[in-house]
């Protein structure tokens, strides 16, 4: 009996091969892992958004606020500001300004950012945690260190007309800590602890 094939044959079977492949791999398969995720993790899902639970400043209940796993840029003295972005916290662009140490163009723009937080905050350059000063490698990093919030109570107090008691209190709230203890590191998120703000005082 003659196996043999010839190279036309061998082509077609090898075409049909990757076209199954193809299906399976990166249609069935995708389709069905995305199906599945959505099923068990529905929330993370649709990219872990959270929605507005009240009607203030005009939103309607139910409105998208942003994602707890992507930063947003928060000026003014009434809200905690998160860490510096070399991609503006935009999640479509992320990634770090890969920058050396010895570059003088990060060294300048850390001098400025080190000048604008001693200003605002009315501390002395020692008192900055790095995180007010380094860029995350993802450049969408939401959290920052307890210690990069408690460094911003006074002007957010004086900023909203409450008490820096209470504004420590929601910063505790919404701290996070290490998961099962072991992993990551104690944290802030900034935008959840700014939508407590809100909520806890209406500018």
């Amino acid at each position: 009996m003659n196996f043999s094939l010839s190279f036309s044959q061998q082509f077609f079977i090898g075409m049909r091969f990757c076209l199954l492949m193809l299906i399976l791999c990166g249609i069935v398969y995708s389709a069905g892992i995305t199906k599945l995720g959505e099923l068990l993790f529905p929330y993370q899902a649709q990219g872990s958004l959270l929605d507005d639970q009240n009607t203030t400043r005009g939103l309607e209940q139910g409105q998208a606020r942003g994602s707890v796993l992507v930063a947003q840029n928060f000026s003014g003295d009434g809200y905690f500001h998160g860490r510096p972005s070399a991609a503006n916290n935009d999640p479509t662009a992320t990634g770090g300004s890969n920058l050396a140490p010895s570059n003088p163009a990060l060294r300048e723009r850390a001098l400025a950012d080190s000048s604008a937080i001693q200003t605002r905050e009315q501390i002395t350059a020692a008192q900055i945690p790095v995180d007010l000063i380094s860029a995350s490698g993802s450049g969408v990093d939401p959290h920052i260190s307890p210690a990069a919030a408690q460094v911003q109570i006074a002007r957010v107090a004086r900023a909203r007309g409450i008490s820096e008691a209470e504004v420590a209190k929601l910063i505790a709230n919404n701290t996070e800590q290490k998961q099962w203890g072991i992993f990551g590191q104690v944290r802030v998120n900034v935008l959840l602890l700014n939508l407590e703000l809100d909520q806890l005082a209406p500018r």
